[in-house]
């Protein structure tokens, strides 16, 4: 298994596999491969923070890190969220997810970005050093229960004085 860059040829099977399993979850199907291809469509797209896990040129994993700003009356800081990550629920609980997130947070100190948001289940992104956002006076621009709603700073005080509003690119909005 090779966790590597997407290429285009990639984006159906992608699609493919995000729709197989994200419908097989508990909050089921809310057009995440609609997002993943409006999210490659926006000018701050980085081609290098979109990965998959490829099994003998079969597609079981995907990660995606998008440009978050977290806004206060007074300043704007750029960070990323991890939106969407999916795993074939064949090969869940095998470290494809964990090696996704990996890469993907290797790619992004290597971007120069310094934390990551995610809205996911509490009792999986902790294990990889994500905190509740409120602990850093960070909030969602929706509602959402306090303990899915993360973040993760990947550098020594990348998220000193970060606290504010989240706002998502427009992608997130369609």
């Amino acid at each position: 298994m090779l966790i590597r860059t997407i290429r285009q040829e990639d984006y159906s099977a992608v699609a493919d596999l995000l729709r197989t399993t994200f419908s097989k979850t508990a909050n089921g199907y809310r057009n995440e491969a609609e997002l993943v291809g409006n999210i490659r469509l926006d000018p701050s797209y980085h081609k290098k923070l979109e990965v998959v896990a490829d099994d003998d040129n079969q597609i079981i994993g995907h990660g995606l890190l998008s440009e978050i700003k977290v806004i206060n009356a007074a300043n704007s800081f750029t960070g990323l969220c991890l939106a969407p990550l999916a795993v074939q629920p064949n090969f869940q609980k095998s470290g494809i997810g964990t090696a996704i997130i990996n890469e993907l947070e290797n790619r992004a100190i290597n971007q120069g970005y310094k934390f990551i948001s995610v809205l996911g289940w509490p009792e999986y992104y902790p294990r990889f050093g994500y905190h509740k956002a409120s602990d850093y006076g960070i909030k969602p621009p929706f509602p959402v229960p306090n303990e899915t709603y993360m973040v993760k700073q990947l550098v020594p005080n990348g998220l000193s004085n970060v606290n504010g509003t989240v706002r998502y690119l427009e992608a997130f909005n369609r």
